[in-house]
């Protein structure tokens, strides 16, 4: 058993290397957001790294120069004994031991998925957890087949080398997002409710998983305070504390957390939603009328919600009721220079995305409860041949924004730090959204997932 000061200690410690890890990408958002040529809607494609070539595998189309691999399939048997679920979704990438790679994976998968499930499809391997170990055991009978898995990656042979169960018991695990003290923050995308027989547990919350080169199951302890929704991905500033979520729905909010304790969520703290400033009730959608314009900034303020653990999945409505904006399906977000960016799937005239940047007050920064800062759109092009429905989004060690399409054949997509759109990928292969792109701390790899196909590729290529 560690002692306290051991366990401080050894939290310091991964906060130093995500720090280093996720710096070199804060300072290449510096040159991102210090143009205003995104601002502007994008009518042509950049020729950044030249046509997507044909795959000969027909797989993924790829520029001249750039190289993927698969290396990860669902039902790989892994090194815990559990099978590699499948629906791999939002993933994080972490500095490990010796130059290797920790990467945590959500896996989006519903309770009767069996096929995508860790346990196998007559869930036989059930039996290796012990009922602490998982969130939501199902009577036994009917387990939550979500959570995440970890996997332990080396660059130089472009190979996993461990791989394991990293958090049991969860529902439609599909995004998260990175804490400045080094761990992930794994999502539910549902409002499952208890049900005699079937669940033993509500879901729609918010779980924090550790990051290790060996196996390590999670505590499965959902952060309620931080809201029951239908969760997407979150984004922490590291100044402050404080932590900003989406909720994918289409007529879904974007909220903020204030913890008790900053870097303890377990501590509970307070939940509220974005409003525009003297106008209740904002539609940010776009989609009847051009409310709010590509560029332009509006004062936000922050709405105290209450019950925000609710038995009905109304949260959003009563927060609309109180003045809160709304927003098409909030979905990746990713904290950078001060600023929060996050997209909307089908945002826009023509449905097919928008992407938004937060950016702080100087008392907010300084974790002020009151304090409210500025929303722009920062982004909504209207043109399917540049963005189709924006999923998860990352940002490049180098400064370019990498966002994923939710598609039946989507594309990776890339904007450069003068706001020039390129393609960056094409699946071609399966009907399947991609989801997850991360870049490796060193910046050679870019991992993503074909979610539907259950695989895990990484990307190698001149990155510039």
């Amino acid at each position: 058993m560690k002692s306290e000061q051991q366990k401080e200690n050894s939290g310091r410690r991964t906060f130093i290397k995500n720090s280093l890890m996720v710096s070199a990408g804060f300072m290449g958002l510096r040159y991102f957001t210090g143009t205003s040529a995104l601002a502007a809607n994008s009518t042509s494609l950049y020729n950044k790294y030249g046509p997507l070539l044909k795959d000969p595998k027909g797989i993924f189309d790829l520029p001249k120069g750039f190289s993927y691999k698969i290396i990860s399939r669902s039902g790989e048997l892994m090194d815990d004994g559990f099978l590699s679920p499948g629906r791999n979704d939002a993933m994080a990438a972490f500095p490990g031991k010796e130059g290797r790679v920790i990467v945590v994976r959500n896996h989006e998968i519903s309770s009767d998925d069996l096929e995508n499930g860790p346990f196998g499809v007559d869930n036989a391997k059930l039996q290796q957890l012990s009922e602490a170990d998982i969130y939501d055991r199902g009577y036994g009978k009917n387990p939550s087949l979500g959570g995440t898995t970890t996997f332990v990656f080396n660059e130089d042979t472009q190979e996993i080398e461990y791989q394991y169960l990293s958090l049991a018991g969860t529902i439609r695990n599909c995004a998260g997002g990175l804490t400045p003290w080094g761990s992930w923050l794994s999502c539910e995308e549902t409002f499952d409710s208890k049900l005699e027989g079937v669940n033993e547990q509500n879901h729609g919350y918010v779980f924090e998983v550790p990051v290790s080169d060996v196996a390590l199951l999670a505590e499965p302890f959902p952060l309620k305070e931080m809201g029951r929704f239908n969760h997407e991905a979150v984004a922490i500033d590291p100044d402050s504390g404080l932590v900003y979520l989406t909720e994918d729905r289409g007529d879904g909010l974007i909220y903020r957390f204030i913890p008790n304790e900053p870097g303890n969520l377990r501590a509970g703290g307070k939940l509220q939603a974005l409003g525009i400033k003297g106008q209740k009730g904002f539609d940010t959608r776009n989609w009847e009328s051009q409310t709010i314009k590509t560029g332009k900034q509006l004062e936000v303020e922050w709405i105290y919600l209450e019950d925000t653990d609710p038995e009905e999945d109304d949260l959003r409505l009563r927060g609309f009721a109180q003045g809160a904006a709304r927003f098409a399906r909030g979905e990746g977000m990713w904290y950078g220079n001060d600023e929060v960016y996050f997209a909307c799937t089908n945002g826009g005239k023509e449905k097919q995305g928008q992407v938004f940047r937060y950016i702080p007050s100087a008392d907010e920064k300084k974790g002020d409860q009151a304090g409210g800062g500025l929303l722009e759109l920062f982004s909504e092009p209207n043109d399917k041949e540049i963005l189709r429905a924006c999923d998860n989004l990352t940002v490049a060690p180098w400064g370019d924004l990498v966002l994923c399409e939710d598609d039946k054949h989507p594309r990776l997509i890339g904007i450069t730090s003068k706001g020039e759109v390129y393609h960056l990928g094409l699946n071609v292969g399966y009907e399947s959204e991609l989801a997850g792109a991360c870049f490796s701390p060193s910046g050679k790899t870019l991992f993503v997932n074909i979610q539907h196909a259950g695989l895990t590729l990484a990307i190698k290529g001149p990155w510039v």
